[in-house]
């Protein structure tokens, strides 16, 4: 997940999600990229698990997947108490009388 959301039009793409379904012309008219481009970006999106669709009438729509924003949100809260705790292991080492 975190590999496909180093690219900027990735990231550009979820945010858009993050309001609601869109249709990849409504994506691609509010960023500097191709329809084709933005499609083959929800492809790697939807792989990953960021993204699902469903068709309504005749429009494809896309929108965030709240399952997988919670599987990247809880390996994010696990990284960050981690390092938090090793900055607090470390700064209590520095601190101790040698």
């Amino acid at each position: 997940m975190l590999a496909a959301l180093g690219d900027p039009s990735r990231q550009a793409i979820l945010e858009r999600l993050a309001d609601g379904p869109h249709a990849v012309g409504e994506l691609a008219a509010a960023l500097p990229i191709s329809r084709p481009a933005v499609s083959q970006h929800l492809k790697v999106l939807k792989e990953v698990g960021l993204v699902l669709d469903h068709s309504e009438g005749t429009r494809r729509l896309y929108q965030a997947d709240p399952a997988g924003l919670a599987v990247l949100r809880a390996h994010l809260d696990q990284f960050w108490q981690r390092s938090l705790a090793g900055f607090r292991d470390y700064t209590a080492r520095k601190d101790e009388p040698r």
